[in-house]
């Protein structure tokens, strides 16, 4: 156990750089936005992230609520759906080059009382461009002047906290955060978004309140079960830590970094049976990788 204890430690602490690559590649992929009574919502913003490639690109829904992602390559992409009026969404998914990829299908929540004038989805759509371009003080100052001019806009507060969020400004961006509960005392969004500020903040028990104020019944998006278990792992809870992780391979089947902390969890546990089952079922998703040769390193060791 001593020895696992030292090759986890070692292998947790390796970083791999990865060469800038392009997101292009043979793979397709078809969405469907609607609301939660299952009409279409058009003109969603729908940013794709290839994790392989670290490079993104965005779209829109059509009149239909269809999106289309075309001729982009194998591996894991996070996906993010995006529109004035709605609780934005998070979810990650795996595209093959060689087979045909299922349909994706999500329903966006309605924010109550919003009035959405053209002026405010101009401004919108200015202020998230700017935040893709990683110009996150001029995206801050487009966000708030919405804000002063729309004071029912409140969930662009969600949008002013991911900028500092991505700025490593977890105190001010858990703040903006926070405004929304002031209005949506519910909002899952909200509050998970404030749990991952206070765990990249490295205060793990601050981050588990507030995920607790989200039932886990509630938790259907695999990165947000993922993250919330990693908070668990990091506090070495690992039996809590396992639910979470479980969870998020139950409903996404290939969901790489789950399946790979459901093999630490066990390896760290010292079942090394079921480490082994679920590094095997790793490399059946991904066997080229960097993460993939350090889980072949697992599978060698264990066996």
């Amino acid at each position: 156990m001593k020895k696992i204890s030292y090759l986890l430690l070692i292998c947790l602490i390796l970083s791999f750089t990865a060469l800038a690559q392009d997101y292009k590649g043979k793979g397709r992929v078809k969405g469907l936005v609607t609301d939660e009574q299952g009409n279409p919502i058009e003109g969603v913003k729908v940013k794709l992230f290839s994790v392989k490639a670290s490079q993104a690109f965005t779209i829109e829904t059509d009149e239909d609520g269809v999106w289309h992602g075309n001729w982009i390559r194998n591996g894991t992409w996070n996906v993010d759906f995006e529109k004035l009026g709605y609780a934005p969404k998070k979810i990650s998914m795996q595209i093959s080059e060689f087979k045909k990829n299922p349909d994706i299908e999500v329903a966006l929540k309605k924010v109550e009382g919003l009035i959405i004038s053209k002026e405010l989805e101009e401004k919108l759509i200015k202020g998230n461009e700017l935040f893709d371009q990683e110009n996150y003080d001029e995206a801050i100052a487009v966000f708030a002047e919405m804000l002063a001019e729309n004071p029912d806009a409140y969930i662009v507060n969600q949008n002013i906290g991911n900028c500092y969020f991505q700025q490593e400004k977890y105190e001010q961006a858990a703040q903006y955060y926070k405004k929304i509960l002031e209005k949506d005392a519910d909002n899952t969004n909200a509050l998970l978004s404030i749990g991952n500020s206070f765990a990249n903040m490295g205060e793990n028990e601050t981050a588990m309140e507030w995920y607790g104020k989200v039932g886990f019944e509630k938790l259907d998006d695999p990165t947000v079960l993922y993250n919330i278990g990693t908070s668990l792992f990091n506090m070495t809870k690992y039996d809590e830590a396992l639910m979470y992780y479980e969870r998020s391979v139950e409903i996404q089947a290939d969901f790489l970094d789950g399946i790979y902390q459901l093999g630490l969890v066990y390896l760290t546990t010292g079942n090394n049976d079921s480490a082994i089952i679920q590094f095997e079922k790793y490399l059946e998703f991904d066997s080229e990788s960097g993460r993939a040769e350090q889980v072949r390193g697992f599978l060698d060791y264990l066996k």
